[in-house]
């Protein structure tokens, strides 16, 4: 049996999407333009779903949920720790923000320094949770949201790093997931 007569045009982009976010300046962006519908059904298949957001400049596969909840497992799931995640919801909310003030919409893309964002974080935090603990190790913090693919730094002058949100954060969290995160945290700091 050859397998090379199975091989399609967008094969290697199929690939390029389970590894991650393809952006627009992706050598495989235009194949994913092209193809979408095939690239699709492919990977519906296997429990997956093609997701592009042309105006955003980026897709990506997400896992289909079944009626139980239940998914395949074939996308990797990264454990994010607690403080990463304030993080990220401060990130959300910041990129929310932003896009619903008619004043900044000339731009798409929100840049923030990691000042901005130790800023924002302290701001975020209830006044009973520990501080010091969480500010000391907050660049660790920033550089996995990086890591993970929400912030692009930019430019990196002396002690400020300029970081683009990447918008794939809307998809990842959404308005639902940032209020449920807002409710534990206010359960977390009550409870200690």
């Amino acid at each position: 049996m050859n397998t090379e007569n199975n091989i399609q045009p967008y094969s290697k982009t199929i690939v390029r999407l389970l590894k991650g976010t393809v952006e627009r300046n992706s050598n495989v962006w235009d194949t994913i333009i092209t193809y979408q519908t095939e690239i699709h059904e492919y990977i519906s298949i296997i429990g997956l779903e093609l997701i592009v957001k042309k105006d955003a400049g980026f897709a990506f596969v997400k896992q289909v949920e079944m009626e139980d909840g239940t998914t395949l497992n074939l996308v990797s799931r990264r454990q994010i720790g607690f403080e990463t995640s304030i993080v990220l919801v401060v990130l959300r909310q910041i990129l929310e923000e932003f896009d619903s003030n008619p004043i900044e919409t000339q731009s798409f893309e929100k840049f923030i320094t990691n000042t901005e964002v130790k800023d924002e974080v302290e701001l975020f935090l209830p006044e009973k949770y520990n501080k010091v603990k969480f500010l000391k190790e907050l660049d660790s913090y920033i550089n996995k949201a990086e890591e993970l693919g929400f912030l692009k730094e930019i430019e990196k002058r002396e002690n400020e790093t300029r970081y683009q949100i990447h918008r794939i954060i809307r998809e990842k969290i959404t308005l639902d997931d940032l209020q449920e995160f807002k409710n534990k945290l206010q359960e977390y700091v009550e409870s200690v």
